[in-house]
């Protein structure tokens, strides 16, 4: 299975015997080894290359975890640690929480069983000494401290709006046109603020906007531009189950908002506690896996 799971991400035989130091007759055999027992087949192969079936895209899920697992017990038995029991305090943005969070706090607690998560969910940054905290995830550029910051990733913002408010009003063509509509803001959105034409970020178009309502969470925003009370400029990874099935539809497409940068910070110093590198892994497996879609 981890072999499957070279293959399916490098989509080639003979750069995942590279990366395994194995030969591409061996790759192959380990795959077709698999398939009949599993009695389903994982890779496509076709004249440009090959691609996973629906049966492959399920397993990769399940072997990209594991992956990770099989990593962490060597790491376990080199360093001979014991297994962590007891309070694992966090504190999370609302963005997190659901998709991202809460699905890696399962897997953890599976994997330590021992662990008690006590989760505090909030926008408000948190110092992790004064309030007790053993991580947390931060949004934005971090500042400077004693603790150390481990990259999750960066989220871009996007326009959107539910399709039944589009279907009211005429379609957006130019960024003028935001000045006809209701506007939803975030707490840390300005009246004034850029946007950027490209993904390269080098084209800014300064906007000043006179907002129809503000809301302290994410989580709210979405709900409003749901009920068709407006646009808003939301990060990518929030509104993507929502641009998936159709609900939310991207406004003037061709801009974007700021990117945002996502840290997990923790407060050990040296070598880190095991099940804090994997509470790591999972938080960027599933945001990485959240922000993929869109």
């Amino acid at each position: 299975m981890l072999i499957f799971a070279e293959v399916a991400n490098q989509q080639s035989f003979t750069l995942a015997g590279k990366q395994l130091g194995m030969s591409k007759s061996a790759i192959s055999q380990q795959i077709k080894r698999l398939e009949k027992d599993i009695g389903q087949q994982l890779l496509s192969r076709h004249t440009r290359g090959m691609s996973l079936t629906a049966a492959g895209k399920k397993l990769l899920s399940r072997c990209e975890l594991l992956r990770d697992q099989v990593e962490l017990a060597y790491e376990e038995l080199n360093h001979s640690k014991e297994m962590p029991s007891g309070t694992f305090a966090l504190t999370i943005p609302h963005s997190f929480e659901k998709d991202i969070v809460i699905p890696a706090l399962s897997q953890l607690c599976m994997e330590f069983p021992g662990l008690e998560p006590k989760l505090l969910v909030t926008d408000e940054p948190k110092d992790l000494i004064q309030n007790d905290l053993d991580v947390a995830i931060y949004a934005g550029e971090l500042k400077d401290s004693n603790y150390r910051a481990l990259p999750i990733g960066t989220a871009s913002e996007f326009y959107c709006a539910s399709a039944r408010y589009i279907q009211k009003h005429s379609q957006l063509t130019k960024v003028d046109d935001l000045l006809k509509y209701n506007i939803i803001a975030t707490a840390w959105q300005k009246d004034t603020y850029a946007i950027y034409k490209n993904n390269e970020l080098t084209e800014k178009v300064m906007v000043n906007i006179s907002y129809f309502a503000k809301t302290n969470t994410l989580a709210s925003a979405v709900e409003m531009v749901l009920h068709d009370m407006g646009i808003a400029l939301l990060p990518e990874f929030v509104i993507q189950p929502a641009i998936s099935n159709g609900h939310l539809v991207r406004v003037l497409p061709e801009y974007q908002g700021r990117q945002w940068p996502f840290y997990m910070v923790h407060r050990f110093h040296g070598e880190k506690p095991v099940h804090i590198v994997r509470f790591y892994q999972l938080v960027k497996h599933f945001y990485t896996k959240l922000s993929a879609k869109i």
